[in-house]
């Protein structure tokens, strides 16, 4: 398996969008409640800094995504934020890695200064461990800051990176 990471294309927007919502769905990492479809994607993925893909060059199919934006305005405008997402048949080959390793390369071209994340689920542990290994630093702990589909709240740990 070859895996590019790329900037996402309308052709794109099938995959990505179901893949999205895949985790969305799953309610356990994102805080978004609400599906998207085809022209609530192209909006979505549109305006964002980046919008990046994998892709296996030898099936052409794409196997995750990550968005990048600022995290705030003004004078914290320097601070990006990501989101990553990976097809539930692909978890586990490494491709969410490739995502956040690209993710700070593309950020730190973009010209921010910080990547941060404000609210990792503390029970997706994939997602802990990763970040902790490319060097992430935890902020601490938000009781109880994230709202599980079961009802149930969860705790949530922001973590930062120095591009």
């Amino acid at each position: 398996m070859q895996i590019i990471i790329r900037e996402f294309t309308k052709s794109d927007l099938p995959a990505i969008t179901h893949i999205w919502n895949e985790v969305v769905e799953d309610g356990a990492a994102f805080p978004q409640m609400n599906l998207l479809n085809e022209e609530t994607a192209l909006d979505f993925f549109g305006s964002q800094s980046f919008t990046g893909v994998a892709e296996d060059t030898k099936t052409k199919q794409i196997l995750g995504l990550y968005i990048l934006h600022p995290n705030n305005v003004g004078r914290c405008g320097h601070i990006s934020n990501a989101s990553y997402a990976v097809s539930s048949k692909s978890r586990g080959l490494g491709i969410g890695e490739m995502l956040v390793k690209h993710s700070m390369k593309k950020g730190k071209e973009l010209g921010f200064k910080i990547l941060q994340f404000n609210a990792v689920v503390k029970s997706n542990k994939s997602a802990v461990n990763l970040y902790k290994k490319l060097g992430f630093e935890k902020l601490g702990v938000i009781k109880g800051g994230f709202l599980l589909k079961d009802g149930t709240y969860e705790d949530i740990i922001p973590f930062y990176h120095t591009l």
